[in-house]
């Protein structure tokens, strides 16, 4: 049954005496859509579009467009991996908004990267297998796997941002119906066509089914597609506090520091430097300790600006959710990528960038590739200088550095430093997950004490 008559069908079982099987039949017969239109789209049932689940996958997109679609709490899917996939010879997405000139420049530096990313994979791996013999106990094929994926997490560093990559997922039509309207509204082009594609692909039948019913060749979700406008109020959002904070905001030198965990006692302040954080490049410390000395005047500003465009069929933004703690984390954006995943906390990033250097792993200059490594980053660094933004942002390798803020609560904190910490994962997010723990004790010693994380410094290399 297609989603939007599956939530129909649902939807009518609460609201009828008739069994979940009398109402299935009856739905078959009636038109699910002026009822979604009435009660979800109109009257504001939201709940009802929870009822009907359909699966979408994305293909041939960019690494970067990949982490814009998960950018969604309610999210399950999953990308392919850069840990157990070559992408050497895969080549990039190039960004719609380049003109010729500026995609022969992209294009030539993303050869360079995928060039050394090939080298760099070759000479650790060799490097991995000289240094660690198989035992005995392991299967030749286990063996190898293990040592590949431990070579890609080093050569992954030089991918850039628009490699192409695969996400499926599967999302209740409310978030989807969210994730469009968000989509659309992007500074990057790619994302902004991938929005209107996936609302068009809700209007048609689904592209394979197993049944010859006629459910299976209706459209998945024809009312969605025809509601899933463009979200203005978040563009404006980002535009209308990037406007105040550019005439406002005295300058700060940017910081570096790994894992800075703080714990807001001011929610007022804390909801105003949460609004600032994406729109500029200055520390969520720096931003909370300025806005605790504002008085309640400039405070209201900052609010008035946030809500300004704000209409009543609007939510809140995600900014005014507050927790328990705020983690501000400078890491390479495929650590990002990974951490990302984790659902149960309110995500924040600034704009990516490569002023806050890369991550460089001490296996590249073990295996011999320092200069191969340096020399793929320094052509990256003079090509992003020529290209425009948002677009330069696709070269941007996955060692570059960038800021991330993540606010949560002592059990998502707990998860992710004991889970990513493990000696199975990337040493990358190993080191940040580490680092949570000790900043907790350093914060709240008795509930740090109660994190079981694993020093960077257990490994155990041919375990997956």
């Amino acid at each position: 049954m297609p989603p939007e008559k599956l939530a129909y069908a649902l939807a009518r079982y609460s609201r009828s005496p008739d069994s979940i099987a009398e109402s299935i039949e009856w739905v078959r017969t009636h038109d699910s859509t002026k009822f979604l239109e009435s009660f979800y789209f109109q009257y504001g049932h939201a709940s009802i579009a929870d009822l009907g689940h359909l699966a979408v996958c994305f293909e041939g997109i960019s690494e970067l467009a990949a982490t814009e679609i998960e950018d969604e709490q309610l999210w399950d899917g999953q990308a392919r991996s850069s840990r157990y996939q070559d992408f050497s010879k895969s080549g990039v997405i190039t960004p719609p908004e380049l003109t010729k000139d500026e995609s022969g420049t992209y294009l030539k530096a993303a050869e360079s990267l995928l060039d050394a990313y090939s080298d760099v994979q070759g000479r650790a791996f060799d490097y991995l297998q000289e240094r660690l013999p198989r035992p005995d106990e392991m299967k030749p094929e286990a063996y190898r796997r293990n040592l590949t994926a431990r070579a890609f997490d080093v050569a992954r560093y030089l991918l850039p941002f628009g490699i192409p990559t695969g996400v499926g997922q599967v999302t209740s039509i409310r978030t989807l119906e969210k994730q469009i309207r968000r989509l659309k509204a992007s500074e990057f082009q790619e994302v902004r066509d991938l929005g209107t594609e996936l609302s068009a692909a809700c209007a048609l039948p689904p592209e394979c089914f197993l049944s010859a019913h006629d459910d299976a060749r209706e459209p998945v979700a024809p009312t969605l597609a025809r509601h899933a406008d463009a979200d203005d109020y978040t563009s404006r959002l980002r535009a209308d506090l990037a406007e105040w904070a550019a005439d406002h905001l005295p300058y700060f030198e940017a910081t570096s520091q790994m894992v800075d965990l703080i714990h807001p006692a001011d929610h007022v302040a804390d909801l105003c430097a949460t609004l600032l954080y994406p729109v500029t490049a200055t520390s969520y410390r720096d931003l909370y300790n300025m806005a605790c000395e504002w008085n309640g005047a400039r405070r209201k500003e900052v609010l008035d600006v946030a809500l300004g465009a704000r209409s009543r069929r609007d939510e809140l933004p995600r900014h005014f959710r507050s927790t328990p703690y705020v983690l501000d984390v400078v890491m390479d954006i495929g650590a990002y990528r990974d951490l990302h995943r984790h659902r149960r906390c309110q995500q924040f990033r600034q704009h990516y960038t490569h002023r806050l250097g890369y991550e460089i792993p001490e296996l590249v200059g073990q295996c011999g590739a320092t200069d191969v490594f340096a020399q793929a980053l320094k052509q990256a660094d003079a090509a992003i200088q020529k290209l425009p933004q948002p677009a330069a942002q696709y070269l941007l390798p996955l060692a570059a550095r960038s800021r991330f803020l993540f606010k949560l609560d002592f059990a998502e904190l707990e998860y992710i430093s004991r889970l990513r910490s493990g000696v199975k994962g990337h040493f990358s997010y190993r080191k940040i997950a580490w680092e949570m723990k000790q900043a907790l004790e350093r914060l709240d010693p008795l509930l740090g004490e109660l994190v079981e994380a694993t020093p960077p410094w257990v490994e155990d290399p041919l375990k997956r």
